[in-house]
């Protein structure tokens, strides 16, 4: 063998095991792009598509801390108490809560669907904080397509035609029940027109409390219906609701004006009617008050307003009264220390009438508290 055939078989081998080598190569997939969260402007701030979907989310929330003392003013409806004699306690409230809030959206060809849910978690030192400790307390969770909702929701006799100020303590004179199941309709006629009607089930059965039978007993549904019209100036709203436990019937009529950019004011009036309100068939007398009228007599009254300081501060006020000379007052001064933190301090005051149904101890005849408020919002 000469050099020549030596030098020529070598490079055939050398060329066979880089041709194997090259087959044996590993080929590394190309990475998928990510598929990164969209936001959704749609339905206002806050909101993102669910990845992979046409569902916008919003997440949102608060975190509170309430300290109150006094005998008005309890958040949690009763002061602490000795846990060996029952007494009450001379000491401060404390509640701390955690609300959780869920928003989604999507349109469809029948419209805008749309949810909204919120759960509270609740721990605190008076006797219905400490029930509240054990569960959390599932506040909304309704499905609403186009104008129609359905699910757990508040009272429309109250959410259609607003609650009563921006005050912590808003039913010192109760103005009605809030939670529901509902089945509801909202009708937007443009120009500022709006209605709504309501068919509710109530809540509170099975025992009989300060205000009666609660949930319906049959077939038949609290029926609840509104119109409102909405201007730049403010808006006129007015509710009817029938409670079909009483076969009574209970009605608000609300005037909100905006005075100007510091200054918006409210009044509304309540009357419903009582003559089957008194159930003798129950431990606990319904006392002249239904799901819808709590309050004292056939009419009552609620006024208040709100005064901007500046873009931080502002004073909130509320008074109400009704038919059995209830009075309740409340007023706040509410700061944002940042965007998403405000401090609320906040004084109350009601004095009873002749129904005997505002809380105050047993003896006297009026009572003052306060409270101070710390809530994160986000």
């Amino acid at each position: 063998m000469n050099i020549k055939s030596l030098l020529l078989g070598s490079a055939a081998a050398l060329i066979a095991v880089s041709g194997a080598r090259a087959a044996d190569a590993v080929v590394v997939a190309e990475p998928e792009p990510a598929e990164y969260v969209k936001i959704c402007d749609v339905y206002g701030a806050g909101y993102f598509y669910i990845p992979g979907t046409e569902t916008c989310l919003r997440i949102g929330g608060f975190v509170r801390y309430d300290i109150s003392a006094g005998e008005e003013g309890s958040f949690d409806g009763a002061r602490a108490t000795d846990v060996e004699d029952g007494t009450e306690n001379d000491t401060w409230h404390k509640n701390a809560r955690f609300t959780l809030k869920t928003w989604t959206g999507q349109e469809t060809e029948l419209g805008t669907l749309k949810t909204f849910t919120e759960t509270r978690w609740n721990f605190g030192n008076g006797d219905s904080a400490v029930a509240s400790n054990a569960t959390p307390s599932l506040n909304f969770a309704w499905i609403q397509l186009g104008g129609l909702r359905v699910g757990k929701d508040e009272s429309a006799f109250n959410t259609f035609i607003g609650y009563a100020g921006n005050v912590i303590q808003d039913t010192l004179v109760p103005y009605g029940d809030f939670d529901s199941n509902v089945i509801q309709y909202y009708f937007d006629a443009g120009n500022g027109f709006s209605a709504v009607v309501s068919l509710e089930e109530g809540s509170g059965a099975g025992t009989p409390g300060a205000y009666g039978r609660g949930t319906i007993d049959s077939y038949v549904p609290h029926v609840v219906g509104g119109v409102k019209y909405t201007q730049g100036w403010g808006a006129i709203t007015g509710v009817v609701a029938y409670d079909s436990n009483y076969e009574e019937v209970a009605g608000k009529v609300r005037l909100d004006v905006n005075v100007n950019d510091a200054i918006q004011l409210w009044v509304m009036g309540g009357y419903g009617s009582d003559d089957n309100l008194s159930d003798p068939t129950w431990a606990i007398p319904a006392g002249g008050r239904g799901f819808f009228k709590q309050w004292g007599g056939n009419w009552a009254i609620w006024g208040g307003g709100t005064y901007k300081f500046n873009e931080k501060t502002s004073f909130n006020t509320q008074i109400s009264y009704d038919e059995d000379q209830n009075l309740g007052v409340a007023a706040n001064i509410a700061y944002d220390v940042v965007p998403g933190l405000t401090v609320t301090a906040e004084v109350d005051y009601v004095n009873e009438g002749d129904s005997n149904w505002t809380g105050i101890p047993a003896g006297e005849d009026s009572a003052i508290g306060g409270i101070l408020r710390f809530q994160r919002s986000f």
